[in-house]
């Protein structure tokens, strides 16, 4: 039986949404939490909880 590999989260990183988007809507794909801190900077909307999104 083949195991499938999850994709090693950099924690460190900001993600573009474009490219990664949520694998489940609205949920985190590191911890699956839906509680999210916001912050717009430079007109960059950034969710973030433990992995952070540019959306």
């Amino acid at each position: 039986m083949e195991e499938k590999q999850q994709q090693e989260i950099d924690l460190d990183k900001v993600y573009d949404y474009q490219f990664h988007p949520d694998k489940i809507s609205g949920r985190c794909d590191n911890c699956n939490s839906a509680y999210f801190k916001s912050s717009v900077k430079d007109g960059v909307f950034l969710r973030e909880c433990r992995m952070k999104k540019s959306i």
